[in-house]
């Protein structure tokens, strides 16, 4: 019974009509909705507590919270998927190469004045982060390669490039603490970064689907080097940090 009432409180937030920080009626209230008793609700919670779904909150005003996962709790249970079944750093590289640039080139060829509007925006946050510290930068960049996908208009796509654009983040985190985060070597790395950045911004703009999709496999190719001659990408990925 504790499984029915956890997916019918799943079916009440993916529609919507429980929407992220929304409390859940009381206990009591609960209790005698579903014909249950305390301990099989309780179970439901545990269920959907295990899912990101909810959190309980102890103390006034207390009960079960809606709240949402974000992407890193969902790429880090994705990365453990991938990682326990062997999966390398460079087949991730691979599945990002066969997205994102298609992805774009959809976005050139389809773009709104609304989501041109929008791209000049995400533009000017990683130009502003590029102008505070490496971190900020590359986690800019993280959020820009996820809003390219989002903004060509297919949900799937944005949520698995997510979760992929979350473990190369990691990658990075990793190869400029490595390096030094105020080496020569990353402050030209971002440049190059933000340079391709622009450009495909550019190309989106001028409507060329064909340029933009070459232009983004060849950004997204020269990160991929400048991580391999770091890290390497043969290992098999490593989430545990």
């Amino acid at each position: 019974m504790s499984d029915q009432i956890a997916a019918q409180i799943r079916r009440l937030i993916a529609r919507g009509e429980l929407l992220d920080g929304d409390w859940l009626p009381t206990e009591a209230e609960l209790i005698r909705q579903f014909g249950v008793s305390r301990p099989t609700l309780r179970e439901a919670f545990r269920l959907l507590e295990g899912d990101s779904l909810v959190t309980i909150r102890r103390g006034p005003p207390g009960g079960a919270q809606v709240t949402l996962p974000g992407p890193d709790a969902v790429a880090g249970l994705f990365g453990m998927v991938l990682m326990l079944a062997g999966t390398s750093i460079g087949d991730v590289w691979d599945a990002r190469l066969t997205i994102e640039p298609a992805a774009i080139r959809r976005l050139a060829e389809t773009a709104t004045e609304l989501q041109l509007a929008t791209l000049d925006r995400e533009l000017d946050e990683v130009r502003a982060a590029a102008a505070l510290d490496p971190r900020s930068f590359h986690q800019a960049g993280v959020r820009f390669h996820v809003r390219l996908v989002e903004l060509s208009g297919n949900r799937t796509l944005t949520a698995l490039i997510g979760m992929l654009a979350e473990i190369i983040e990691r990658e990075l985190a990793n190869a400029v603490a490595e390096m030094g985060a105020d080496s020569e070597e990353v402050h030209r790395a971002n440049r190059r970064a933000l340079r391709g950045y622009e450009n495909i911004a550019e190309l989106i703009r001028a409507g060329d689907g064909s340029g933009a999709e070459h232009a983004w496999s060849e950004h997204m190719n020269t990160v991929r080097r400048y991580l391999g001659s770091t890290s390497g990408e043969g290992g098999v990925l490593d989430v545990l940090y």
